[in-house]
């Protein structure tokens, strides 16, 4: 249940995600306004120039894509569950600021596609919130749809597809316009009230005396004339039904008139020049815009230019650009509202838009065309729907691709589980004919002489989370130089991780300077002790005696041993390798009872395979582990020997660990160099799953 709840969370965090970053993408101008709202609320607009919000506005809409699209094929899952959760801690808190202090109008979280009121935005954060912070408590819930190996492929290609949207979209005008304002939309229709919508609601309340008394009436009770009027209030009680588009206005400079409703009753053709501050408007298409003017004086076409720049400005962008086009007032609001660019170009017809042009995608009319009327001209037609054909470019240019993506990782990883279900469908097949399906399967890693108390100890509490966000299917144990023991035995779950020393002494106690004995081991809390490691043989001289009383004084203090044994290059190229195992087994443990010998873990680890990079094959390793589990039957009985638990220590890592581990008589691995990162080691012993 709770993993169905997590991919529930996940794929409904990623759908917002997704389209609240598109839309921003889409129109990263309008964003930008929005982001303008917020600092002149918090008073802070002056002091940030609208490159930086313009820039913030185009990361914060990749960020979010990218998350969402992150979320829903489960790419670095720990890391995008984080980034998700610290996403809705920032923006639930400002959202209920929002709420409570109206500073805007709406928090602009889905642009213009989907406006919703403050307290439904932060209701929405709150309930996301906690979808979050589930997702972010087991982010390996989630499923994954794309191996880990391919995962950057889908890093790179979204992060490019969505700056590439936001930077078309500032170039030219947004892909999609979810705006009043969009192709299509009658102007004159969209500012009309319906008959049958909410009006506007007031209260009205008075306040009157009688006899030095005061009181507030309403219409409801108003008093009789003995009562003096003394004051009135009136407050809005709702806000009633606002039309989409309820701002808008012309007011020629030249003299004042408001010619709005001259303009959109006209049935023909008029074309308006948009350019919210002239100040900041783009001078590089003056030419093609005079141009167009004249055509349109030519036709006998309207064309006017709408602005929110005072009579000056007006002035200098005249005498800048040589422009004789008439100026009308109109809100600078509702001006950024009606086309993201400066300037911008509109083409109405009978009060409808039906074209709109950025400055970088003016109409480029040759010498012929100038001399035909807009009735003859493709511009001069409403174009057709774009939506479908819009939408298939992002289905062929993002979607396809991923799911392509997708598909195939899917079906490499299916022929990769085909392969080794068969491996383990035979493992678990020869072991149920040799009655040894009990076997503990283990991974065990040693440290060495690496690492000091605090990166072991991050190492420990690392592994540790790990393991417990996700449950390991074999028996994991750490065996940590002696200063880390006591302390890293605080900071793991020993039902999840074991803890092991990498030796111990062969006296029992006294004056042996330096030494750690096997009671002091076991009192740090350890459970197991590494003993026999071929280091230990070669640089300190440990010999089969010496790691006999080791072996006998771990036992004795209730430790688990895993002992070490395997052969040199020059033994193994003179196939001495079965000789070589079994002299050091008989030299050091198989003196023990039967009942002491199933607290052995045996680890054969080809010593010419140790920190080299070479490892013996999977087949090579089995023969062996076949061979040390005959003589132990030999000695035991097959049922001891069945018993055992086997590791191989030659190099094992990730890559072949699963190829290793399906071998019958191969029980997990004695791990050097991957144990010490996390990811490194939790990837062999992943191998079990």
């Amino acid at each position: 249940m709770r993993k169905v709840l997590v991919n529930i969370a996940r794929v409904v965090l990623a759908v917002v995600l997704i389209f609240s970053g598109f839309v921003k993408a889409v129109d990263p101008m309008g964003t930008q306004y929005k982001m303008a709202d917020y600092l002149e609320a918090l008073h802070l607009a002056p002091y940030i120039h609208d490159a930086m919000t313009l820039g913030a506005a185009i990361l914060l809409s990749a960020f979010e894509f990218s998350l969402g699209t992150f979320l829903l094929l489960a790419i670095r899952r720990r890391m995008v569950s984080l980034l998700t959760l610290i996403l809705f801690l920032v923006m639930t808190p400002l959202t209920l600021w929002l709420a409570l202090a109206n500073p805007v109008s709406d928090c602009g979280c889905f642009g213009d596609a989907v406006v919703l009121t403050n307290w439904q935005t932060f209701w929405k954060n709150a309930v996301l919130l906690a979808m979050a912070v589930l997702i972010w408590r087991h982010p390996l819930d989630m499923y994954r749809f794309v191996s880990k190996s391919n995962q950057w492929i889908v890093i790179n290609y979204t992060a490019i597809f969505i700056l590439v949207v936001s930077g078309w979209s500032l170039y030219d005008l947004p892909y999609f316009d979810f705006r009043p304002y969009h192709i299509g939309a009658n102007i004159r229709q969209g500012m009309e009230i319906p008959d049958d919508a909410e009006q506007p609601r007031f209260e009205t309340t008075f306040i009157m005396e009688k006899n030095g008394e005061r009181r507030e009436f309403t219409t409801d009770n108003y008093p009789d004339s003995t009562w003096t009027f003394i004051d009135s209030k009136t407050v809005q009680l709702s806000e009633g039904y606002v039309p989409p588009i309820h701002d808008f206005s012309m007011t020629r400079v030249s003299d004042g008139t408001d010619i709005t409703d001259s303009l959109l009753s006209l049935s023909g053709y008029a074309f308006l020049l948009v350019s919210p501050q002239l100040t900041k408007a783009d001078a590089g298409h003056v030419d093609l815009i005079n141009q167009l003017y004249e055509y349109a004086q030519d036709n006998g076409y309207p064309f006017y230019t709408l602005t929110a720049s005072g009579k000056q400005d007006i002035r200098h962008w005249c005498d800048y650009t040589g422009a004789e086009y008439p100026f009308c007032f109109t809100d600078e609001t509702t001006l950024k509202t009606i086309v993201r660019s400066n300037p911008g170009l509109l083409l109405l017809k009978g009060g409808t838009i039906i074209r709109k042009w950025s400055c970088n995608g003016l109409p480029t009319l040759g010498d012929a065309e100038l001399e035909q009327p807009l009735e003859r001209l493709k511009i001069g037609q409403m174009p057709e729907d774009a939506i479908p054909a819009k939408l298939l470019v992002i289905l062929l240019w993002y979607v396809l691709p991923l799911a392509l993506l997708v598909l195939a990782d899917r079906l490499w990883a299916w022929s990769r589980w085909d392969k080794k279900e068969k491996n383990i469908i035979n493992n678990v097949y020869q072991h149920f004919n040799s009655n040894n399906n009990m076997r503990k399967k283990i991974v065990a890693g040693n440290w060495k002489m690496n690492l000091n108390l605090q990166e072991g100890i991050a190492l420990a509490k690392e592994l540790n989370e790990a393991l417990t966000a996700d449950k390991p299917n074999c028996g994991v144990i750490i065996c940590t130089p002696f200063i880390h023991l006591a302390s890293v035995a605080g900071v793991i779950d020993q039902n999840i991780i074991g803890l092991g020393a990498e030796n111990c002494a062969d006296k029992e106690k006294g004056a042996f300077t330096g030494e750690v004995s096997a009671e002091m081991v076991k009192s740090t809390g350890a459970q197991y002790v590494i003993l026999g490691h071929s280091e230990r043989r070669e640089y300190y001289k440990e010999t089969p005696e010496i790691l006999k009383e080791k072996v006998l004084l771990a036992l004795k203090n209730g430790l688990k041993v895993i002992f070490c044994i395997g052969e040199t290059l020059a033994e193994r190229e003179a196939n001495k390798q079965n000789e070589v195992v079994k002299a050091e087994l008989e030299g050091s443990v198989f003196n023990l009872s039967e009942a002491n010998f199933k607290n052995i873990v045996i680890a054969y680890e080809p010593i010419w395979a140790i920190g080299t990079g070479k490892t013996a094959t999977a087949e090579q390793a089995e023969e062996i582990h076949a061979y040390i589990r005959s003589i132990v039957a030999e000695k035991y009985g097959q049922a001891v020997a069945d018993d055992t638990s086997i590791l191989y220590g030659g190099s094992c890592k990730a890559s072949n660990a699963p190829e290793l581990f399906a071998k019958p008589d191969i029980d997990g691995g004695l791990i050097g160099g991957a144990s010490l990162k996390c990811a490194d080691f939790k990837g062999i012993i992943d191998a079990w799953k």
